[in-house]
């Protein structure tokens, strides 16, 4: 398979369900913010420091899981494609809310806002937090022109997906810092 193929030459693409779209259509800008944010956590993973292996096999796993978000994001609703594409559950986004646990109970309470920083893996978990949830602003918006309910619903569960997912990096950010030695570094107003 060809890396070019020139068919988007004149600004359009092709969605995964057929339907050929302006590369600056609100699904496609949803969707490259997701291929962004898996590219942001490839560079969060490049960056773990010893003390944090382990989260690498985390990170692969919710990088597959973003794969499948772009796939569903590139699919229009009620297109047959769809049957295609593993759905994102609230099994998912329940398996995010036990990492945040597990990781935020060795932390100490937060008591202040922070600023974004620390240990380069931290400071990666932080671009990955805001990319995350301009995807998820972006998925926000593909629900409300949707107008519909029933295509609503088909974003539904991205969107919760996503929102745990920008916790799940807030909260990293912190373990990293706290597992490295490198403390938080508060807001002060």
């Amino acid at each position: 398979m060809k890396i070019y193929t020139g068919g988007g030459d004149q600004g359009r693409t092709s969605l995964f369900s057929g339907e050929r779209v302006f590369k600056a259509h609100a699904r496609i800008d949803a969707y490259g913010d997701v291929d962004e944010l898996n590219s942001v956590l490839g560079a969060l993973a490049a960056a773990l420091p010893d003390q944090a292996a382990e989260i690498g096999t985390k990170i692969a796993g919710l990088q597959a899981d973003l794969m499948k978000v772009g796939a569903w994001l590139a699919t229009s609703p009620g297109s047959p494609a769809l049957a295609q594409i593993e759905a994102l559950t609230t099994a998912d986004a329940a398996a995010l809310e036990a990492a945040i646990d597990q990781l935020d109970a060795d932390l100490p309470p937060l008591r202040s806002f922070i600023l974004p920083g620390g240990h380069p893996a931290a400071a990666w978990a932080h671009m990955a937090r805001t990319v995350c949830r301009r995807a998820e602003r972006r998925v926000v918006g593909l629900a409300d022109a949707a107008g519909d309910p029933s295509r609503q619903d088909h974003f539904a569960g991205l969107l919760v997906y996503l929102n745990r997912l920008s916790d799940y990096l807030f909260v990293l950010a912190r373990y990293l810092n706290h597992v490295t030695g490198i403390p938080d570094r508060m807001w002060k107003k």
